[in-house]
């Protein structure tokens, strides 16, 4: 309509803003107490559905945020949106995810997509969900032989579109003439009970087909059988040429709930209906059809199972009318003035607490791949540096004891324990495990990303996925030298991306917080297992321990070759003029915390503040520290004023991080505040 708008006018093809005007009142007419400006939520799988972008589209179409499972929580029996504004009250749910998903207290304990509580929620008439929970059941294929029946009772009339030929195998008499006529035959599950894929009789051989006739004579109510239809065709262009695809259309329904004063009685009644089968005494005049839908085009093998999930495209439908079309359309027109925003408290905390990890695992795959490359390069220098590094590699990656599963078997020396924590796909908390852990977070917010970000992401996890088919046979410390080289240069180009091309929004400091606390706390766990003990080949750590955190350049300019404990401390530990120093990370948390939204109905002095001073107390310590009192070594050979300050940083930064992921991302503490005021239950103060 844009790019040939004349053409598509002389078309009068069916506009489909009205019918999804529709579904905006109806969805807001299901609000609990005919609420006024309900919030409308359109609940989704996640990006690895097969239909993401479909409800990507829709949600930004109608003007509802797409959130996840993650992103709701249940508290004192309603459903809130966990934003870093704060938890905002959900009123209706539209429901893209299926129905034995969407609770796992109640429903599937395994599902890791829905909300934890919200039958209950839905239960004291708090939320509404379209369509219904349980409103799968009408998809049974098990109803399909009865329709017409039914149809007859209910309406007195016959159906007016009738299905596919159905028997349910139930009957004897059914089940004799299926299993006699199996090869003609397409057998599915009769209930919704689990992802079971429909079987083509056509497509057995002889063997197959008798082992399909003893399952149904096994359990014949289990399964029904369709007269296997003759599919549609349509022309499409490919490779030059039109050609002839199998093709599905997919059509939507509506019901139009036309009074809005009797929301209540139609959200309560909707707890047992779909909201496209509405009840009949809440005001509603029958339902809307969308003039158009989607066709679902097969791909180039598929004969009979057409699905998406398996290669099949989908292209819209357009149904052309006689006449005038209505020319409302719910876009914003091309020149129609933008209200401008820079706001950032909306953004939901599922998206934030990935890029805050993204941020950790960002910093906690470079300290890695810096602290190993300096290790293997060091592996001459004797074994007690290499083995100091070594320890501290798996302090960083959180290891007690190392696998071998994708080391060589022959090498269990030191080089075999540093192949082990840089390849183990096995062992959590390897390097692989950590470029893996920061592909998943971005996959997670694909959407937040830049193309170019997402490039460095994707070369990153191929780069440990190249290199873990050869890392059985690596033999030489230059081999993965170079590799390092390579990811070290592909983490400084995410970084850089990082640092340029987002905007300074609340996303951004969530990453950049994730990325200071790890960084200082990298650092300090290094600090810790190397320095605290003093070691007869100490220069050789000390110039390897600058190396890995980048700061060697700036020693030799300091302080030429001389290598000594207290001025090293100096510069990774209290120098703020150092970007890779920890005190220099203590100060960028700050400024970041401080700025972090607030929380409505709340004072400053709650925890905002609380979070702000706990940094700054942290900050304080670390500035009146005498680095030389650390640097000083007891008769046992030991740094007992070092290790005590290092113990502190490994307790309070973690505790910095729980507090800040309980305060906006979890919101337990504005929880705990619900619980303490009145909650209005389906009209009821209590």
């Amino acid at each position: 309509s844009r790019v040939l708008p004349d053409e598509f006018k002389a078309c009068q093809v069916e506009r489909l803003a009205p019918y999804f005007q529709q579904v905006r009142r109806s969805l807001a007419a299901l609000a609990p107490n005919a609420r006024h400006n309900p919030r409308i939520v359109l609940l989704s799988p996640g990006p690895y559905n097969a239909t993401y972008f479909e409800q990507a589209f829709l949600a930004q179409y109608l003007g509802y945020m797409l959130v996840e499972g993650a992103d709701l929580t249940v508290r004192e029996g309603c459903v809130y949106l966990k934003t870093l504004g704060g938890l905002h009250r959900v009123d209706v749910i539209l429901r893209r995810l299926s129905d034995d998903f969407c609770d796992p207290l109640e429903l599937r304990a395994d599902s890791a997509l829905g909300v934890p509580g919200l039958l209950q929620a839905v239960r004291e008439g708090n939320v509404a969900v379209a369509n219904a929970l349980g409103t799968g059941v009408v998809q049974s294929a098990a109803l399909l032989p009865f329709l017409p029946g039914i149809c007859r009772a209910l309406l007195g009339e016959e159906l007016k579109m009738p299905s596919v030929e159905t028997w349910w195998c139930g009957e004897p008499r059914v089940l004799a003439h299926v299993l006699a006529t199996l090869p003609e035959m397409v057998i599915k599950p009769a209930l919704p009970t689990g992802r079971t894929e429909p079987t083509f009789g056509d497509a057995l051989d002889a063997t197959a087909l008798e082992a399909l006739r003893a399952r149904l004579r096994a359990n014949p109510s289990a399964y029904v059988a369709q007269k296997r239809a003759t599919l549609s065709t349509t022309p499409l262009w490919e490779h030059g040429e039109l050609q002839p695809r199998r093709l599905l259309l997919r059509t939507f329904l509506v019901a139009e709930i036309a009074d809005s004063s009797n929301a209540s009685q139609s959200q309560a009644q909707s707890q047992s209906s779909s909201s496209s089968s509405p009840p009949a005494s809440s005001g509603e005049a029958g339902y809307r059809m969308m003039p158009g839908g989607l066709g679902v085009v097969a791909a180039r093998d598929q004969r009979h199972d057409i699905s998406i999930e398996r290669g099949a495209a989908s292209q819209d439908t357009w149904v052309l009318s006689n006449g005038p079309v209505s020319t409302l359309s719910l876009l914003r027109p091309a020149g129609a003035p933008v209200e401008l925003s820079r706001g950032g408290g909306d953004l939901p905390s599922r998206v934030a607490d990935n890029l805050f990890w993204l941020g950790r695992y960002m910093e906690r795959a470079d300290a890695m791949t810096r602290l190993a490359r300096t290790a293997t390069q060091r592996l001459p220098d004797g074994p007690e540096p290499s083995d100091t590094l070594v320890a501290a590699l798996r302090a960083q990656a959180r290891v007690a004891a190392v696998t071998f599963s994708n080391a060589n078997p022959k090498k269990r020396d030191t080089f075999g324990v540093l192949c082990a924590l840089i390849f183990d796909a096995e062992t959590q908390g390897s390097l692989v495990d950590a470029l893996r852990s920061i592909h998943r977070a971005a996959r997670a917010i694909r959407d937040r990303l830049s193309s170019d970000t997402w490039r460095i992401i994707t070369a990153l996890d191929q780069e440990m996925r190249d290199a873990e088919t050869w890392a059985a046979a690596v033999n030489t410390t230059g081999d993965v030298s170079a590799l390092l080289d390579r990811v070290v240069a592909l983490l400084a180009a995410l970084s850089g991306l990082v640092m340029d091309s987002m905007s300074r929004g609340p996303g951004w400091r969530f990453l950049e917080m994730g990325r200071r606390l790890e960084r200082a706390l990298s650092l300090a766990v290094t600090i810790d297992v190397t320095l605290t003990v003093a070691h007869p080949a100490e220069p050789f750590v000390l110039e390897a321990i600058l190396e890995a955190a980048d700061s060697a350049i700036t020693y030799r300019r300091r302080y030429l070759a001389s290598l000594h404990a207290a001025p090293v401390l100096d510069l990774l530990l209290a120098d703020p003029t150092n970007p890779r120093s920890i005190v220099f990370q203590l100060a960028a948390l700050l400024e970041h915390v401080v700025k972090l939204p607030h929380m409505p109905g709340r004072s400053r002095d709650g925890i905002e503040t609380g979070l702000a001073q706990g940094a700054d107390t942290l900050l304080s310590r670390i500035e009146e520290i005498s680095v030389q009192r650390l640097a000083e070594v007891d008769p046992d050979q030991r740094r007992p004023a070092l290790a005590e300050r290092m113990a502190e940083l490994l307790r309070e930064l973690p505790a910095l991080s729980n507090a800040l992921t309980e305060s906006y991302l979890n919101h337990a503490i504005q929880a705990r505040q619900l619980a303490q005021e009145p909650v209005v239950r389906a009209g009821t103060a209590t």
